[in-house]
């Protein structure tokens, strides 16, 4: 019976994701946006799972990984670089509009580059050292963006570069409208079903990762790292890699973005995007997927909810006070209460604490 409950679970759980776009259409296609936008923070809260929540290392610069693979989407997928430089514009004289299969294994491959680069001076930092160091990592990142566009223009710095590709694959183009049976569906949809792909199989990844030895090599190192030297782990390669491994997934989830949204700028890709990615994995459970997934939809999704509540409330006082600001008020206040009622977590895992309760 437990079985049939699980496969019952599943299949329910299946169906109101296949339709969830097509009620939310009903709506606006805003709300839409709101689920796509979800998905592309649960792809990225997985990401930093695996360095935060698997291996146990304190990253606040991931950020910049999404960025890397943002822009490397947009030089590839955009006319900036044949407008920019003859060289590229003799070359590509239909404009550079690299196909799918091309750009996102190049934004993927170069973040998980520097993913690797982050962590090699880093192996011998721990807790607030690491964390000290990644965060002005991420920083430099966005000012680099900022301001490579003097004396080469490779980023249009500040101004962001626009007219960028959609998706576009097999013929299909996401970022146009199609009718299938009579109903149409918009490109928003088209983009969810998509992005909804991407994190089912970046949680197969996720899922296969923390059962292998690799996985387990990173649980032991998370939880005492001098004991896993000893038992011959080698800690420094298995650091790397989930460096590597964390960064390649918000190297795809930067490409992503940059194709939905059609213009990136560095503002983008700010300190405050990184404290919010790691607020989701530590919201929901750290280590644990399905804590990670619902941190990440209800941080990613909550703010945008609350537009429609701080409206009102912003009414109500004659608008003495900023919706913006009454806004952040409100999820701060959220995130505090979580905090203090569900400490490790909304959706911990219920490994965690075995050994303790046992000691006990």
């Amino acid at each position: 019976m437990k079985q049939q409950h699980k496969i019952i679970v599943f299949l329910l759980t299946a169906a109101a994701l296949l339709i969830l776009p097509l009620i939310l259409q009903v709506f606006g296609n805003a709300w839409v946006r709101i689920a796509d936008m979800a998905l592309l923070y649960v792809l990225l809260a997985l990401g930093l799972n695996i360095v935060v929540g698997y291996a146990g290392l304190l990253d606040l610069g991931y950020v910049a990984f999404f960025a890397i693979g943002a822009y490397m989407y947009g030089l590839l997928a955009s006319p900036h670089l044949t407008e920019t430089f003859p060289f590229f514009a003799a070359m590509f004289p239909d404009g550079m509009h690299m196909p799918l299969w091309v750009v996102v294994p190049v934004g993927a491959g170069l973040a998980g580059f520097f993913g690797v680069l982050l962590g090699a001076p880093t192996l011998r930092l721990r807790g607030d050292y690491l964390a000290i160091v990644t965060l002005g990592f991420g920083e430099i990142i966005r000012v680099f963006m900022n301001n490579l566009d003097q004396p080469i223009n490779i980023t249009n710095g500040p101004k962001g570069m626009g007219q960028i590709d959609s998706l576009s694959f097999f013929g299909l183009n996401l970022g146009k409208n199609i009718t299938v049976g009579g109903f149409e569906l918009a490109s928003v949809s088209l983009y969810y079903y998509w992005f909804l792909a991407l994190v089912l199989f970046s949680i197969l990844i996720s899922h296969r990762l923390q059962l292998s030895r690799v996985g387990r090599a990173w649980m032991a190192i998370r939880e005492d790292e001098i004991a896993a030297k000893a038992m011959g782990i080698n800690t420094r390669n298995l650091k790397l890699l989930a460096f590597g491994m964390g960064a390649t997934f918000g190297g795809v989830s930067g490409a992503m973005f940059a194709s939905f949204q059609g213009f990136i700028s560095p503002e983008s890709f700010s300190l405050m995007e990184s404290i919010m990615i790691v607020a989701m994995v530590v919201l929901g459970g750290i280590g644990h997927l399905p804590g990670v997934i619902l941190g990440a939809v209800l941080l990613s999704a909550l703010p945008e909810v609350l537009r429609y509540v701080a409206g009102p409330l912003q009414a109500m006082t004659d608008g003495r006070l900023d919706s913006a600001i009454l806004r952040q008020l409100l999820i701060a206040l959220a995130m505090i209460f979580i905090m203090l009622s569900r400490p490790r977590g909304l959706w911990p895992s219920p490994d965690h604490g075995k050994s303790l309760q046992n000691g006990k």
